[in-house]
């Protein structure tokens, strides 16, 4: 967890794009000083992939700045363990209870192996675990309350041991993805069923037929809740009435919440106040599906891909905008993030002989520099100028550090603005200040211990293991050159 900077007051201008208004707004939390989020986490079904990784550093460094611009942030990421069907209809399997059978395990078997491979990418993309992590199945007793309220209000309806909610009750369905009642086609997402007193009515609970494993008593018989009632009853309880902002991927706009939203209000609870959305991803120019054999998960792209240039790349993005994954885009991240993480080892070892006091041109380009990136989180978390300001410091530290000597305690300022934007915000940088100097300083002494080796060799006219040396070094990363003032190395 990154810690929220105590003497720092919550910025009053942050602006950010509301789904639900279509337009860039002020951000006012509901409680001063607090912002509850909430985002729809995985089906853990299977290996979570691009679309996941997308989705969920958008909304770190979402969260990130929040706590950066002097906020308490309260961050639920539920896990949907049950009741998500194939095609996200209302008929078809669980999508779990079907890998379950495929696999010959028991659902919580299923749910608990790719819960925690989840969370293995989680942690290698650097994702700051969710405050409450709450699961679908551990909260049915919400459900049926939250259902049974919608029954009292005349919004919902139960039918042959199932529960649907009304559409034609509530007017206002419709209103965050824009689609009207009337002009939505009858069975386009939801499978129709004669049950159902409107094709478009949804699924509040779920009749378990015979052989469905995942089951519970309610009122209305043995069955499972419906895929979008779990958002509701786990985002009211652990965020309240009238929480800030729901988050989630474009493709979950329509129906899921959608549904959230009618459900949640025909009810008679307040509901979330802003809605973000992430937009997705390309490969190649094309939309990422199993069908056109470029579907990839996070774990194969992490066998390729250093996981902070993975990282690097989805923050050079806007959240709203699609990314495009590809050989040119990684090469372009790859060196960009090498820029940045070179100039961060140089300051550190330039610190260790740096002359005491401060060098006052640098001072005021960081403070420059810093004031731009955070100017870029209040215009709706601008990801890719924010990294600008990051480029144009590391260039300011780059031309100053070839000019002369850098004063000690600008070096420590230019140091702590890298890992306060680069690491605290942008997530790209994992180590603290202590590990850093301590590892800057192990590294500086073996390769100091290498390039004596190798100069050794140069000098005895063993030209073969000089070389040797130096093409082990650049194989791991490392380039040395041979200049007129003597040997330089660099990552």
């Amino acid at each position: 967890m990154i810690p929220r900077p105590e003497s720092r007051e919550p910025d009053p201008n942050i602006f950010l794009y509301d789904t639900l208004q279509r337009q860039k707004v002020r951000f006012t939390p509901t409680t001063p000083g607090r912002v509850g989020m909430y985002l729809c986490g995985p089906t853990v079904y299977s290996d979570a992939h691009l679309g996941h990784a997308k989705k969920e550093v958008a909304f770190d460094v979402i969260r990130r700045a929040f706590l950066h611009l002097g906020y308490q942030v309260r961050y639920v990421g539920n896990i949907t363990d049950v009741g998500h069907l194939q095609n996200d209809a209302d008929e078809g399997e669980d999508k779990i209870a079907k890998r379950a059978a495929l696999e010959q395990l028991e659902p919580m078997e299923v749910a608990d192996k790719y819960f925690w491979s989840f969370v293995r990418d989680m942690e290698a993309l650097n994702i700051l675990k969710p405050s409450i992590n709450p699961r679908a199945t551990g909260h049915i007793t919400e459900q049926i309350r939250l259902i049974e309220e919608l029954i009292e209000r005349g919004h919902a309806y139960e039918s042959q041991g199932s529960v649907y909610f009304d559409v034609r009750s509530w007017p206002e369905y419709g209103k965050l993805s824009g689609r009207k009642l009337d002009e939505q086609e009858e069975g386009t997402r939801e499978v129709v069923r004669e049950e159902k007193r409107d094709p478009r009515d949804f699924a509040l609970w779920k009749r378990a037929e015979a052989g469905h494993i995942m089951r519970w008593e309610s009122p209305w018989g043995v069955g499972f809740p419906g895929w979008h009632i779990e958002c509701s009853a786990m985002s009211l309880k652990y965020l309240g009435e009238g929480f800030d902002i729901h988050g989630g991927g474009l493709d979950l706009q329509f129906p899921h919440h959608e549904a959230e939203i009618a459900q949640s209000e025909a009810a008679g609870h307040a509901f979330a106040r802003y809605w973000m959305h992430n937009n997705m991803l390309t490969i190649g120019g094309e939309k990422m599906s199993k069908s056109k054999g470029n579907f990839t998960t996070i774990a194969e792209l992490l066998e390729k891909h250093d996981p902070m240039v993975v990282r690097f790349l989805l923050v050079g993005s806007h959240y709203r905008s699609v990314t495009e994954f590809s050989e040119e885009a990684f090469e372009s991240a790859r060196n960009g993030y090498r820029r940045l993480t070179e100039t961060l080892h140089e300051v550190g070892r330039r610190l260790q002989g740096a002359p005491a006091g401060a060098t006052e041109a640098l001072d005021a380009r960081v403070q420059a520099h810093t004031h731009a990136f955070e100017d870029a989180l209040r215009d709706d978390f601008n990801t890719p100028k924010a990294v600008a300001a990051l480029f144009g410091l590391t260039g300011d530290v780059n031309a100053a550090l070839a000019s002369g000597p850098v004063g000690q305690d600008t070096l420590n300022r230019v140091q702590e603005a890298y890992m306060a934007l680069g690491g605290g915000v942008l997530g790209l940088f994992h180590a603290s200040a202590s590990e850093r100097q301590d590892d800057t300083q192990v590294v500086d002494t073996l390769m100091e211990l290498v390039l004596k080796a190798r100069q050794h060799y140069r000098l005895s006219k063993q030209y073969a293991q000089a070389d040797e040396l130096r093409d082990t070094l650049a194989r791991v990363g490392v380039t040395v050159e041979d200049t007129k003032d003597g040997v330089r190395w660099k990552r």
